[in-house]
C-alpha cells in the first residue's frame, strides 16, 4: 500500500466526520481505462477530498510552483501528482499526462487552473484536449461545499458529485481549436449542471 491508498484509507472517515463528506454517481466511473477526471476548483481541499472520495487513483496535473516548495515536492509526487507550468502550452506535462493515459491510469486536472472562489466554472481547454487526444472519456465531477470546509466543519456538508463520461471524437484526428473551444464549453455546463444539482435534462435532482 502507498502512501496515496495510506491517506485515502485515513481520510475517508476523517473526512466523512468533520465534513459530513460523500460521494455520489460512484458507479458512472468506469471500473478499468483510461479517463481523464475534471473538476471545479473552490478550495485547497479540494485534491484532497477528490482523490479521497473519487475510486480510482488519480494523477493530478499540479502547478509547478508547489513543487518547489520544500518538503511539499516529496509529497506530491506520493500522490501520484506531477508539475505543469500553467503560463505556457508544458508539453512535457502532457505528454506525461498521455503516458498515463495510454497505460490505463486515470489523470485529473482542475480546468479552471486555479481556485475560483466566484463558483462559476470558467475552464482552459488543456483537459478536453488531452481526452481528445488519448481517444478516452473524461469525467465531469462538481466539488460542493469544499469553500465551506476548513471553517465550518460539521456544516459544510461537502460533496463530490460525479457525471457521466463524455467522450469528445473530432473530425479529424488532431482536434481542432473549434472544436476544443466547443468541448470545453460542453464540459463547462456539465460541471455547473452537476454544482447546480441538476440533471441531464435540465431538472434538479
Amino acid at each position: 500500500m502507498d502512501l496515496y491508498d495510506v491517506a485515502k484509507t485515513l481520510l475517508r472517515p476523517t473526512t466523512a466526520l468533520l465534513f459530513r463528506a460523500r460521494a455520489t454517481g460512484v458507479e458512472r466511473v468506469p471500473a478499468s481505462g483510461p479517463i481523464v477526471v475534471a473538476a471545479n476548483h473552490r478550495s485547497l481541499l479540494d485534491p484532497p477530498l477528490l482523490g479521497t472520495w473519487f475510486p480510482r487513483t488519480i494523477n493530478y496535473m499540479a502547478k509547478h510552483e508547489l513543487f518547489k516548495i520544500f518538503g511539499l515536492a516529496w509529497l506530491l509526487k506520493r500522490w501520484h501528482a506531477f508539475p505543469v507550468d500553467r503560463d505556457r502550452a508544458d508539453l512535457g506535462a502532457i505528454r506525461h499526462a498521455l503516458r498515463i493515459l495510454k497505460n490505463g491510469g486515470v489523470v485529473g486536472i482542475f480546468p479552471e487552473g486555479t481556485r475560483n472562489l466566484d463558483g462559476t466554472v470558467k475552464a482552459r481547454g488543456g483537459a478536453v484536449l488531452i481526452a481528445a487526444t488519448a481517444g478516452c472519456p473524461i469525467v465531469p465531477v462538481a466539488l460542493v461545499g469544499t469553500q465551506n470546509a476548513a471553517r465550518r466543519f460539521r456544516a459544510s456538508n461537502v460533496e463530490i458529485r460525479i457525471g457521466d463520461p463524455i467522450v469528445f471524437q473530432g473530425s479529424a484526428r488532431k482536434p481542432t481549436k473549434t472544436e476544443i473551444d466547443e468541448w470545453t464549453q460542453e464540459l463547462t455546463q456539465k460541471i455547473d449542471a452537476l454544482a447546480d444539482g441538476r440533471t441531464e435534462d435540465g431538472w434538479r435532482s
